[in-house]
């Protein structure tokens, strides 16, 4: 039989790329005469660049940009054609700093202005930017600031502290650079900016913002939104990575989702037509995967064809009427095979078990 194996990053432990090695590894030692097809997914996150170098081939640009707090880290931009991708968690990922390292009234996207930066000035007409993983919540400020953009009162790149009394906000140098070139942003968030299901009220808590800081730091963003686009905020995907979807759109980007991109690049549709089984999967296998997520996109992708899908996943955090809700057949559950301490100490191994486990039931 034919089988596509499609995951995404287990966070933390492994890469989409090395998570499809794994399962086909596994799945191979059950089933050596299965045909096993590795497609390896995004969801625009951490591992979008490597996903997209995996199945499109192309050029990998390093560049040294600022992470949140000013350090120096490598990140890089794929040339493919006159498109460039490039992810904001290279530069500016809640991964880059240990957790009792991270100041998020601080962290500036900078760095990641640096990196749309060298994608435009080396020549790109298209630059797609994978929003997810940011470590940021500034409105995409920093970001501005490294394209051009200036203002007269407060700092566009000391993080949502630096906004409290921003004022004269002047984002024409920033577009004049970007002229010309086509913006997308990879996510499936739909948060607006502000408010209760805003940026900083959603996601703030994850990135370090206490829970009694959260609307001081609303505030702040929403007198940004004011000094530069204030209907704009509203809009959906504003909110994402900590409002980099704000200052993108700012500047003309089109959000697109991030499942969506990935599965046409790598021509996902394509490759699953005609298969026996799709294999995909994420670290927590949980009910918020339909928002946008990688299991549930590439379920869509396999719905069309009358394909089953099967997850794989660290956990697995809902039953069988929501798993069929999100349009997967089963999952299967690390922990429950080999428990979370060895989940963690050898992910690469215990996936390629579990998959090993998984042909036992669903190899003809």
């Amino acid at each position: 039989m034919r089988v596509v194996i499609a995951p995404d990053k287990f966070a933390g432990t492994l890469t989409a790329v090395e998570a499809a090695a794994a399962i086909a590894e596994g799945w191979a030692r059950r089933a050596p005469g299965d045909e096993l097809v590795q497609v390896p997914m995004s969801d625009g996150g951490p591992g979008f660049v490597d996903v997209l170098h995996a199945a499109l081939g192309g050029e990998l640009q390093a560049v040294t940009v600022r992470d949140p707090y000013g350090v120096p880290v490598p990140a890089s931009v794929l040339r493919v054609g006159t498109t460039a991708y490039l992810e904001c968690a290279e530069a500016v990922g809640l991964h880059l700093t240990a957790p009792e390292d991270r100041r998020a009234e601080h962290g500036s996207t900078y760095g990641l202005g640096e990196l749309v930066r060298a994608a435009v000035t080396g020549g790109a007409t298209r630059v797609v930017v994978g929003l997810g993983g940011s470590g940021t919540n500034d409105a995409g400020a920093g970001l501005l600031a490294a394209l051009g953009a200036t203002c007269a009162a407060g700092s566009l790149v000391e993080g949502p502290a630096g906004l409290a009394e921003v004022a004269g906000v002047d984002v024409g140098p920033a577009r004049d650079l970007v002229a010309g070139v086509e913006l997308v942003t990879a996510s499936d968030v739909d948060n607006p900016l502000l408010g209760i299901t805003g940026a900083t009220k959603v996601f703030g808590p994850q990135k370090g913002l206490p829970d009694e800081r959260l609307v001081v730091v609303d505030g702040w963003l929403q007198h940004f939104a004011e000094a530069t686009d204030r209907k704009l905020a509203a809009r959906k995907g504003t909110g994402a990575a900590g409002g980099l979807g704000f200052a993108l759109q700012l500047l003309g980007a089109e959000q697109t989702s991030g499942v969506a991109l990935v599965a046409e690049a790598v021509r996902l549709a394509d490759v699953v037509a005609g298969s026996d089984l799709v294999l995909t999967g994420e670290g927590a296998f949980d009910f918020q995967s339909r928002s946008g997520k990688v299991p549930y996109g590439v379920a869509e992708v396999a719905a069309a064809q009358t394909v089953p899908v099967v997850a794989l996943a660290g956990q697995v955090l809902v039953g069988a009427r929501e798993m069929r809700a999100l349009g997967v057949e089963s999952a299967y559950a690390l922990v429950d095979l080999v428990g979370e301490e060895r989940a963690f100490a050898a992910p690469a191994q215990a996936l390629a078990e579990l998959a090993e486990r998984t042909a036992r039931t669903w190899s003809r």
